[in-house]
């Protein structure tokens, strides 16, 4: 049986999406980061696993509480953005949902997961 995989953006991904087609006609940054995550969708489609997990214990709190987050994992971005998602249950037994929570650059990434500058 294959299953189903849709990938679904949170609100605030989906913001950062949203701002990124705005911008993407006009800047090269914002261009390559959004080209960027449609060819990482298109390979988490094709393996749910595609990014690199994070430890449990590092989830961040927001997520665990928000979206009630068990598992976390990490897609590496051009110009040090990242986009992480989860994987949870479709509605039915056949479909799998990753939901991406966060379209981030690299200093908010830092702030989110309490990394500090050396």
């Amino acid at each position: 049986m294959h299953k189903i995989i849709k990938v679904i953006l949170s609100q605030e991904a989906e913001e950062v999406y949203t701002y990124l087609n705005q911008q993407a006609s006009h800047s090269k940054n914002e261009d390559m980061i959004l080209r960027a995550i449609h060819h990482k969708i298109a390979l988490i489609k094709a393996n749910i696993h595609h990014g690199n997990p994070i430890a449990k214990r590092l989830i961040p709190k927001e997520y665990k509480k928000k979206y009630r987050v068990t598992n976390l994992f990490r897609v590496e971005l051009p110009r040090f953005w990242r986009m992480l998602y989860t994987l949870t249950e479709g509605e039915s037994e056949i479909e799998i949902i990753a939901f991406v929570l966060d379209v981030i650059d690299h200093k908010r990434y830092d702030k989110k997961f309490g990394y500090r500058k050396r």
